[in-house]
């Protein structure tokens, strides 16, 4: 079996494993899977339904709907509306929910790596010349819109 995330070694770095432009300390890029999962669970678990009657609704199997909660599996878009359905939602509102926890979660992120990067006199990243600019009605990514 193929681990999902496999751990670069020191020896071996993975050329394109942006995790390695990280400074030590910072969490990786987060991954759309788990922002579905994080979604769908969050959902399930505000409703106070448990997973075996939102797989039944959704005719998805408990195994399956449980690897898709934890970021384990990357669901096809069926498998996301019919778990959004059995929750009362649509497929739009999970993508929406999950763009914006993306949004915060990058923003974040962002903010993290400036700091840790001013801390250690490192260089800004490309593109950030001049000041950074406050999140106006565009939101924090500067432009990028979201639609499902």
């Amino acid at each position: 079996m193929i681990p999902l995330r496999p751990l670069p070694t020191a020896a071996d770095p993975a050329p394109h494993d942006v995790s390695q432009d990280l400074p030590r300390g910072l969490p990786p890029e987060p991954l759309w899977r788990d922002l579905l999962g994080e979604v769908l669970r969050r959902e399930r678990r505000a409703q106070g339904r448990t997973l075996k009657d939102v797989s039944d609704a959704s005719r998805i199997s408990m195994a399956y709907l449980s690897e898709v909660e934890r970021g384990r599996k990357e669901a096809s878009s069926e498998v996301l509306a019919a778990a959004a359905r059995a929750l009362g939602l649509s497929l739009a509102d999970v993508l929406a929910l999950a763009g914006e926890r993306l949004v915060s979660l990058t923003a974040a992120l962002t903010r993290s790596r400036s700091r840790s990067l001013g801390a250690a006199g490192g260089h800004r990243p490309v593109g950030a010349a001049g000041p950074a600019r406050p999140a106006g009605p565009a939101g924090p990514m500067g432009g990028v819109l979201l639609a499902a």
